[in-house]
């Protein structure tokens, strides 16, 4: 996608009269011009980080141990799910490379399946260890974020911000629950040290190609930004989330159009529906990805759903900025997905794949704590429980959000 500069609508007369003659001259782009919000430029980030604080915290793991104890559902079960896994082995051997080399649709795949499920699997053993107190899930959880500390350097091809975005979700994940509940990790530091130098770099930046990865993205460069306390990284990565969602999802309240973000250069509206996959009809809850695939959808919301999530613990909460669209994006696509049959000003009357085990965090935020009513949602995510993992950067949601009011 060409980047560049939307020129911006001056309040002056002179400009006005401008604007006014190109108008005669020259098809109006839309009925509101096509300029992208501002993200605001106010700080974000915590004066003390809060730890264990990326997706879940001390709280919510606390409720899930507890809950769990008891035998309780649908924790009980989302909990054997997740220790029957493969990601949950104490036999599982780490594969780090120096080199993680991802090309469109992991071809070439050289260590991009071995990284994201080491990743996982990291975060998997550090749920094990919390919920058990067995400090053999810790040793293992370590042994594989070392492992992969001591080698990697780099991510190369295509995929390479996606590849990073994926699993820099989820190391921050597992070392922020290892390095802030077990009592000792002497190679901490040499993980910060991995995700300021190797994801950070490749991550922090954002993309111009479809909003699921620049939202995977930015998921990854918050959740690095509370493991290393790291300020301007926080503040950078809730700008690229601000400017982001209202060009992800769409609701009436736009306009004629969608947003669009900052510097995407999306400045017709030829160029706009191009982006949204050729949809011309706009209605609430309508993703950039919608009528591309449900699977690529709901990566994109799960990841808003993430940041959102991970905020909250750090004492900003972003969910109310974003409430409107994400609930609406989800009861959409739920509804659709449930089968209710695709109108035809819909990506031509179908739809494609499935969301994915996306929903719980979102739907326990929206529905639980703010209390919107969410009947699609609710259903599809009741539904799919337990949630399992999707291999990419999403697992055991419903052990740690469902229902969950820490």
């Amino acid at each position: 996608m060409r980047t560049g500069t939307i020129p911006r609508v001056l309040g002056t007369a002179a400009a006005l009269a401008a604007l006014l003659t190109t108008a005669l001259a020259a098809p109006a782009v839309a009925e509101r011009s096509a300029t992208p919000d501002r993200a605001p430029v106010e700080a974000a980030a915590p004066a003390n980080f809060t730890h264990p604080g990326v997706l879940v915290s001390r709280p919510q793991l606390d409720f899930v141990r507890g809950r769990v104890q008891a035998g309780a559902q649908p924790w009980k079960s989302a909990y054997d799910q997740m220790m029957g896994s493969k990601y949950a082995s104490l036999t599982r051997t780490a594969k780090p490379r120096a080199v993680v080399e991802c090309g469109s649709y992991s071809n070439p795949n050289n260590g991009c399946t071995d990284e994201r499920e080491d990743a996982i699997a990291a975060y998997t053993l550090s749920l094990a260890r919390y919920i058990t107190q067995d400090s053999r899930y810790a040793q293992k959880a370590i042994q594989i974020m070392d492992a992969w500390s001591a080698v990697i350097k780099d991510h190369t091809n295509s995929n390479a911000p996606l590849q990073t975005g994926w699993a820099g979700s989820s190391w921050p994940r597992a070392a922020e629950i290892i390095k802030y509940t077990y009592s000792s990790w002497p190679g901490s530091g040499r993980f910060g040290t991995m995700l300021r130098d190797v994801y950070l770099p490749e991550v922090t930046n954002g993309s111009h190609s479809n909003g699921n990865w620049e939202l995977s993205m930015t998921e990854a460069a918050i959740g690095i930004a509370v493991f290393l306390e790291d300020r301007a990284a926080y503040d950078k990565a809730v700008g690229k989330f601000r400017g982001r969602v209202p060009a992800y999802i769409y609701v009436t309240a736009d306009g004629s159009l969608p947003k669009v973000a900052p510097g995407s250069g999306l400045d017709t509206r030829a160029k706009v529906i191009n982006y949204w996959q050729g949809q011309s009809t706009f209605m609430d809850g309508l993703s950039q990805e919608t009528c591309r695939d449900l699977t690529h959808t709901g990566y994109g919301l799960s990841a808003i759903s993430h940041i959102a999530e991970t905020s909250r613990i750090q004492g900003q909460d972003l969910y109310p900025e974003i409430a409107d669209r994400l609930r609406h994006a989800m009861g959409l696509h739920a509804k659709h997905q449930l089968g209710t049959p695709v109108p035809s000003s819909l990506c031509g009357g179908s739809l494609k794949d499935s969301l994915g085990p996306v929903t719980e965090v979102g739907f326990n935020a929206l529905a639980n704590r703010l209390g919107y009513a969410m009947t699609n949602t609710q259903t599809l995510t009741e539904r799919q429980r337990p949630a399992g993992s999707n291999n990419l950067f999403v697992a055991w949601e419903t052990l740690t959000h469902a229902n969950n009011p820490a």
